[in-house]
């Protein structure tokens, strides 16, 4: 029996004004693994409640089946996971991709990397985590007629990339009901301005002008009431000169620096200005997209 290992990198989508439009690839990793059998389904690595038919990778798995018209047999999946559930890294994302390209390769490699984005982003509802997953690096992607349409921007090598990582979770469901239906029209310029500036700052380097970018008035004014020492994390990294903003919908924050001993600065302040533990994970940016790893 044919067997594959798929990795999919983490993912932080949004990047303060870039709402369900910007994403990028991070350095933390799932690795999913596929091995098909006569019969039946067997998912290891993971909890119990998830090792079901409605476990993601498994659900996308079976969809891209689907569009090929070939028959789904029996299945084992292992999951190695590094990237934290509901904590805004992509972690759904990531099994979708997993699974997608899973099948696909199991199968012949029969759609394209836009083939595959097609029949995600109908489950996942915006390409935002999906697109930098597939493509690495960079990406704005918007939906157009139904399909994702997505694109790499260039960025700067020397930007560090700093997760601030909570010991509780936020649901995606609960960070966007806390969003209102409506948006008045200058909060919608707002926020075309300042994301056509966040990513020239990213491509240029220029850290004064991302701080100043990286406002936002669509979700995370309402989001951070729902995560505890939000505005005490904020003003602490903004006196160290980094930018920040929230990693997707929450709650992990996310700080964009230059400055490689931000972690030490940043270390030396936040057990006293929080209430919970906040892990502190340096990243740098993924250019590579999901790949194969092992296959058999």
């Amino acid at each position: 029996m044919k067997r594959v290992t798929i990795r999919v990198p983490a993912t932080t989508a949004n990047l303060g004004p870039g709402f369900d439009a910007f994403g990028c690839a991070l350095s933390l990793y799932t690795d999913v693994t596929f091995e098909e059998t006569e019969w039946g389904l067997e998912i290891t690595g993971c909890p119990e409640e998830f090792s079901g038919p409605d476990n993601l990778a498994y659900v996308s798995y079976c969809a891209v089946l689907a569009s090929m018209n070939e028959d789904i047999k029996g299945l084992k999946i292992h999951i190695d996971a590094h990237i934290p559930i509901c904590r805004g890294l992509g972690s759904s994302a990531a099994l979708l991709v997993a699974g997608a390209m899973g099948a696909n390769v199991l199968r012949g490699n029969k759609l394209s990397i836009q083939g595959l984005l097609n029949i995600t982003n109908a489950m996942e509802g915006h390409p935002d985590n999906l697109a930098p997953a597939f493509l690495g690096g960079l990406t704005a992607s918007m939906v157009d007629n139904g399909l994702p349409v997505c694109v790499n921007f260039p960025l700067h090598p020397d930007w560090e990339f700093l997760a601030l990582i909570p010991d509780f979770t936020l649901s995606t469901e609960k960070a966007r009901a806390a969003l209102p239906t409506e948006y008045s029209r200058a909060d919608a310029v707002y926020n075309i301005a300042h994301g056509a500036l966040v990513l020239k700052a990213l491509e240029k380097g220029d850290e004064k002008l991302l701080r100043n970018a990286m406002q936002d008035r669509i979700h995370q004014n309402y989001r951070r009431k729902l995560i505890p020492d939000y505005d005490q994390i904020e003003a602490l990294v903004r006196t160290c000169g980094a930018a920040f903003c929230l990693s997707g919908a929450g709650p992990t924050l996310l700080c964009i620096t230059q400055d490689e001993k931000l972690d030490e600065k940043l270390a030396k302040k936040l057990d006293s200005v929080t209430e919970h533990n906040w892990q502190m994970l340096p990243l740098h940016v993924e250019f590579q997209g999901a790949r194969v790893i092992a296959s058999e």
